[in-house]
């Protein structure tokens, strides 16, 4: 068995048997409970398209906090992944062996993106399942919406290795949980500057998507939830409709999905190259 999948098997049961994974589970299943008798109320208090209406735009709502506890575990896990290693010396102990510290990299971010994969995929049935339940509402494109939900993640898991390799898991995990919010603001400032026509204020958002493109994987989600009736209406809005950062008129465009691709590849490069010039 290749190194990269040994490293990628152990790192996945040794995030499995964390309490974290088991309290995500359990408060992602509590949510949906939640969620599938709050969408169950709307249909009693409005008329069949009222509701599926509603329930698209709350959909957002509930997609959003998913999509931050998401970002937050992934940015936790992989705040640590080399540098408790490295304190604890058991990383001496691998390298001892013959193992490419490369290997090692790439085996433990394919172990944690099989998880925060897993749990997008999951977490994303489960909600549209409680929702088409409770008001026979389902997303236009919700294949998009849970690669979206799941690439978001994988990038803070990404920014989360990149700072493990230099910088303890506490201080690894907070800065990139920092990035995050500070990338989904950026986006937002971007947005008025859409709607104001401000180039200037614009380019706040466009390049805090291309240093951390969260905000813009987020709002690809965004648009795979919006019901045509949604879209027509912020695009009579014109510019306005941007300011929202819970709406998203027109989706990623490919020169934006093809930066994504580059960026993943060079925060994977960074973090070997990181590892590969650090003392042990």
């Amino acid at each position: 068995m290749a190194p990269v999948v040994v490293v990628a098997r152990l790192t996945v049961q040794e995030a499995s048997r964390r309490r974290l994974l088991l309290a995500l589970v359990i408060l992602t299943l509590i949510v949906v409970g939640f969620s599938a008798w709050g969408f169950h109320k709307i249909t009693e208090l409005a008329q069949a398209g009222e509701a599926q209406l509603i329930s698209s735009q709350l959909l957002i709502v509930v997609t959003f906090m998913f999509s931050g506890v998401l970002a937050l575990s992934a940015a936790v896990v992989a705040g640590p992944l080399i540098s408790s290693e490295v304190e604890s010396g058991l990383l001496l102990a691998v390298l001892a062996r013959p193992v490419r510290r490369s290997e090692i990299v790439i085996g433990k971010w394919l172990g944690l993106a099989v998880l925060v994969a897993i749990y997008a995929g999951a977490a994303g049935l489960l909600e549209m399942l409680a929702v088409d339940w409770a008001t026979g509402y389902v997303p236009p494109h919700p294949i998009q919406l849970i690669v979206y939900v799941a690439v978001e993640g994988l990038a803070l898991l990404s920014l989360g290795l990149v700072l493990s390799t230099r910088l303890s898991g506490i201080t690894g995990g907070v800065i990139a949980l920092v990035a995050w919010l500070m990338g989904w603001i950026g986006g937002v400032v971007g947005g008025f500057g859409a709607a104001l026509q401000n180039d200037a204020v614009e380019d706040i958002g466009i390049i805090s998507r291309l240093i951390l493109p969260s905000d813009g994987l987020w709002r690809g989600a965004v648009f795979a939830m919006e019901p045509d009736a949604v879209l027509a209406q912020l695009r009579l809005g014109g510019t306005l409709a941007r300011a929202n950062p819970f709406a998203a008129v027109d989706p990623p465009p490919i020169a934006f999905l093809a930066w994504v691709a580059v960026w993943f590849a060079t925060m994977l490069a960074l973090s070997i190259w990181s590892f590969r010039t650090r003392e042990i």
